[in-house]
């Protein structure tokens, strides 16, 4: 069995949620975060919802769900191509970000709710650093409203599925579904063992592989 199964073996099926937004969403309820935990509790999962305001208490956060064992993180914050920035305005960038998860996210996977920020450079440095088995995200810009849909969505339809792992063809095929019908671009990048360590899944051209036919009933 390999390191990152044993990983993986050792995890929790659970969602870890990191949030930080600015002062204008937290004035106005905006948390998308609070959302997703009431979702997922109706499922009987036990999400841990974790709102920081500094880039301390992000890294606090990131090392909480290190030792969570919890298999599934979820940050939601405001971003851009090049990183995110917590409510005071403190800018990470996403090679710093992977630093930051780089002992922690091994053998999980990474739901990254910030505008524009998953992209093939970000992927090219976070999962080979990290050795997840997968990070995804928006690849533009996406309202309040549609994220929380969107992600609520998701851990709804795979929950629902098989409540104790979610595997690559199953998250591709549910990606594909939720972002058509909330009209979001996602990017989903996958740990891979080619030479660049990962590959891209195109999730808007993605069709089901159809099931050979077996015996018919008469």
């Amino acid at each position: 069995m390999s390191q990152l199964h044993e990983a993986t073996l050792r995890t929790k099926a659970d969602v870890f949620i990191i949030e930080s937004l600015d002062p204008d969403d937290e004035g106005n309820g905006r948390f998308e975060g609070g959302v997703i935990s009431q979702i997922l509790r109706l499922h009987r999962k036990q999400p841990l919802y974790r709102y920081v305001r500094t880039i301390e208490e992000f890294k606090a956060a990131v090392k909480e769900f290190g030792k969570s064992r919890y298999r599934y993180l979820h940050i939601s914050a405001h971003g851009d191509p090049e990183g995110l920035c917590t409510t005071n305005q403190e800018t990470i960038d996403f090679d710093e970000l992977g630093d930051m998860l780089r002992p922690h996210l091994k053998g999980r996977r990474l739901f990254l709710s910030a505008c524009s920020m998953v992209h093939n450079d970000m992927a090219a440095y976070v999962i080979p650093k990290t050795e997840c088995f997968s990070i995804m995200g928006p690849e533009d810009d996406i309202e309040f409203h549609r994220a929380a849909l969107f992600w609520a969505s998701l851990y709804h339809l795979m929950f629902l599925k098989d409540a104790e792992k979610f595997n690559r063809a199953r998250l591709t095929e549910t990606l594909t579904k939720a972002s058509a019908l909330f009209e979001v671009n996602i990017k989903l990048f996958c740990r891979s063992d080619n030479k660049k360590g990962f590959d891209e899944v195109d999730v808007h051209s993605y069709t089901k592989p159809k099931k050979k036919p077996g015996p018919r009933r008469g």
